[in-house]
């Protein structure tokens, strides 16, 4: 007959077995991308809401954008090989689109402090400025709630790409 202490250690370690089983199964789809926003984009269109806030956005004379921001945002779209669909309009009506589905970033100078958190997410900090009264500003861009690969993806390119 086996000890008792043997016969605990046995479920113990089975129970401990299909534990890591089950996370590692569960993981393997994270970051979940339920609404298919970087799948879309990959090899397709990125919907990009554009709020005008120079230096961060700016409109041409020939009606495209500009600012660095939209450089951001054309870099980070040829990682994912995508054309870009640019919407202009204000933060509060893009908000509503990226909100309803309708956008998969939304960029135009939006700060951590973004009152829009409610409607989308956003980012991590990219680039930290200094405001004109000589507070720190963090930078961030507009994604869809929800976890999402592509909220995780624009943040890896961010990331390497973001401070300069």
């Amino acid at each position: 007959m086996r000890p008792a202490s043997m016969r605990i250690r046995r479920p113990t370690g089975l129970l401990m077995a299909l534990l890591l089983c089950l996370v590692a199964g569960c993981s393997a789809s994270w970051p979940r991308d339920t609404s298919g926003s970087l799948d879309a984009a990959t090899g397709g269109t990125l919907r990009v809401g554009v709020s005008v806030n120079p230096p961060w956005v700016t409109r041409a004379p020939n009606g495209g954008v500009s600012g660095s921001e939209a450089r951001l945002v054309r870099g980070y779209a040829r990682t994912i090989d995508a054309d870009i669909r640019w919407r202009v309009g204000s933060e509060s009506v893009l908000a509503e689109e990226i909100r309803d589905g309708e956008l998969d970033v939304v960029i135009g100078g939006l700060t951590s402090k973004s009152p829009w958190t409610d409607k989308m997410a956003l980012t991590r900090p990219y680039r930290t400025v200094t405001a004109p009264d000589g507070s720190s500003v963090k930078m961030v861009m507009g994604a869809p709630l929800g976890e999402n690969a592509l909220l995780v993806s624009l943040e890896k390119y961010l990331a390497e790409h973001g401070a300069r």
